[in-house]
């Protein structure tokens, strides 16, 4: 995963393609680049975090340009492997995220090019100059039109008084601003008062100044740009998004509950339902089960996303899909819903995002812009607003929203003990493996938390419903090797 942007205007355009690219660090974060367009195009690449480009801003002149903050897939982290690229002329850069699946194929018909990086960005700005002959669009197309995989970029040409952007099954979007315009990866690029225009699959933008033109299959495409209030709220921190994050939590949850529910529970009770999900989603779908269950009485399957096209052979014609996805974009979800080729009803945190675009209803996580890689208050708000559906099916809303009517100061009153929290986390820091154990609400959690140890602290870590740490891990569990029980029943606990 990597982070792009361009821009276009008057300003000068080095300060604000930076300024983005520190928004979008949490894309990647191993090499960084910029190129801009004055008296020909002026390019940097650097090793290491995005602030390693901040002294060489000075010497980016020009009012347009594009930039890039890399987390490697195709070569090493290198300088010649950062973006961007270049083609042999050194007139057209390109950025790029995503993969371009059949890049060695397309290194081999460009014969007689010369490729400088190991990489598989490169290839676009060949494929792009061997059809400029064409017309910048045109040759943008075909060069799209060869490419597989998931793809997302824009392509800068000396001469050429407009960005060209493109993608398939990756995010893009379009920044619409007052004399100036943008391109990026994430709406959280943009400067605040931009209105957004989110690309679909295999559109192209033309992006000036002036303004902007959208082409699909060569003809013109109108579309509208959005307000997107939602991201006002997004400020960069010097400390960890995922701590200011889980700090967010107390207001977070109130935004969740405070929201018509009515529509989703209506469409719930009239359907057989069927959660797919990803990651933290999925465990905070197997949470929903167990409270559609308990509460209403309502089974629901729930599926992983990457194995949901598995079971589709078993799956109603009229079932509901209900697809869970903090960011709207994750691959599998999406792949599954199109699969599905059914009624799509969906809990999103990104009202631009894919998912929320193509789903026939929408709830809102209104979490708020999480940056962290780890899901923090997202999570929390799929839980709230999980719980508030059971209970409307139940017929009991308003009962539900009073039992969570105390939910803020309960997450106070866990930030009251951080003290004790770092002192078990200094306990833990140094194991080689870490059991978490839960029965009923608490098993999701505790596959929640052995994920969160493993992508945060890089900790085997295994969570298991309580019963079954008998059957085959007891024989892994050696004297001091520690594991957290969740335990909400006071009985249990003394």
């Amino acid at each position: 995963m990597c982070g792009i942007i361009g821009y276009v205007g008057d300003r000068r355009a080095s300060p604000l393609l930076f300024s983005g690219l520190k928004k979008l660090e949490y894309r990647g974060y191993d090499s960084a680049g910029m190129a801009t367009l004055g008296s020909g195009i002026h390019l940097k690449r650097v090793v290491g975090e995005v602030k390693e480009l901040e002294p060489f801003l000075p010497s980016l002149p020009g009012t347009m340009g594009i930039a890039h903050t890399r987390w490697a897939t195709h070569g090493g982290v290198s300088e010649r492997n950062a973006h961007p690229h270049l083609d042999c002329s050194g007139k057209i850069a390109v950025v790029h995220n995503g993969i371009i699946e059949n890049y060695e194929e397309l290194k081999e018909m460009l014969k007689g090019h010369e490729f400088k990086s190991e990489t598989d960005t490169e290839v676009i700005a060949h494929l792009v100059e061997e059809n400029l002959s064409l017309g910048p669009l045109k040759a943008v197309f075909k060069a799209m039109g060869l490419m597989r995989g998931a793809f997302s970029f824009i392509v800068m040409i000396e001469g050429f008084p407009c960005l060209i952007a493109g993608k398939k099954d990756t995010p893009l979007y379009v920044g619409v601003g007052e004399g100036e315009n943008f391109v990026a990866s994430d709406v959280l690029a943009f400067p605040k008062g931009t209105k957004v225009i989110p690309l679909e699959d295999y559109e192209v933008a033309v992006v000036s100044k002036e303004g902007v033109a959208i082409y699909k299959d060569g003809k013109r495409v109108e579309r509208k740009a959005m307000d997107v209030s939602f991201f006002e709220d997004f400020e960069e921190v010097e400390g960890h998004y995922m701590y200011k994050e889980i700090k967010e939590e107390p207001k977070s949850v109130l935004r969740a509950m405070n929201q018509d529910l009515s529509e989703a529970v209506r469409i719930l009770k009239e359907n057989e339902v069927c959660l797919v999900a990803s990651g933290t989603s999925y465990h905070a779908c197997l949470m929903a089960r167990l409270l559609f269950s308990k509460v209403a009485g309502k089974k629901v399957e729930v599926y992983l996303a990457s194995e949901f096209p598995h079971f589709l052979g078993s799956i109603p014609k009229d079932a509901v899909i209900f697809a869970v996805s903090q960011s709207g974009e994750t691959a599998d979800v999406l792949e599954a819903v199109k699969v599905a080729k059914r009624r799509v009803i969906s809990l999103v945190n990104v009202p631009t995002s894919t998912l929320a675009r193509i789903s026939d209803h929408v709830i809102h996580l209104n979490a708020g812009p999480e940056v962290g890689v780890a899901a923090t208050k997202s999570y929390v708000n799929q839980l709230v607003i999980f719980t508030l559906l059971a209970y409307g099916l139940a017929g009991k809303l308003k009962e539900g929203r009073e039992l969570l009517r105390d939910l803020p100061r309960g997450i106070r009153f866990i930030f009251s003990q951080e003290e004790k929290i770092k002192r078990l986390a200094e306990k833990l820091k140094d194991e080689e493996h870490v059991f978490l154990i839960g029965r009923g609400y608490n098993h999701p959690s505790s596959l929640e938390g052995a994920l969160k140890i493993k992508e945060i602290s890089y900790i085997h870590a295994e969570g298991f419903a309580g019963g079954e740490l008998k059957h085959g891990t007891l024989a892994l569990i050696e004297e001091g090797t520690p594991c957290i029980a969740f335990v909400d029943d006071e009985e249990i606990l003394n």
